[in-house]
């Protein structure tokens, strides 16, 4: 079994930043890409940012793209987000999510290629 646990939520008023993580258990994190995604409330859940098992690779939705950055740090089994200039529409519930395969990173902005999802944290921004 694989555990997830996100933190770093909370209410930003517009133009801050929050760092969110998620710590990792059960199997070998660093073998794993993961990701990040959200939802907001009468809306479908939606990929936010993705990091290949190294940390080489990054990918972002265009909607954060040059404000947020996912990172990690395999020795911790942790992966972060760093969300800078936040708006409103960053409002949600954000969730960590761990790859399902080994060494792939394939179709990363697509939920279905996730095994493991965290219970969220709210991050609620505020005009």
């Amino acid at each position: 079994q694989v555990q997830l646990v996100e933190s770093g939520g909370g209410l930003v008023q517009a133009g801050g930043s929050l760092r969110l993580s998620c710590a990792a258990s059960g199997r070998t994190f660093s073998s794993y890409a993961m990701g990040w995604f959200r939802q907001a409330p009468g809306k479908e859940r939606e990929f936010v940012a993705a990091i290949s098992w190294g940390g080489v690779n990054t990918y972002y939705a265009d909607s954060v793209k040059g404000r947020f950055t996912i990172s990690r740090d395999n020795a911790k089994k942790t992966v972060y987000l760093q969300m800078n200039s936040l708006k409103p529409e960053d409002t949600a519930v954000y969730y960590c999510a761990a790859y399902r395969s080994v060494y792939n990173i394939g179709d990363y902005y697509s939920s279905d290629e996730y095994d493991y999802w965290g219970q969220g944290t709210q991050v609620t921004v505020s005009s």
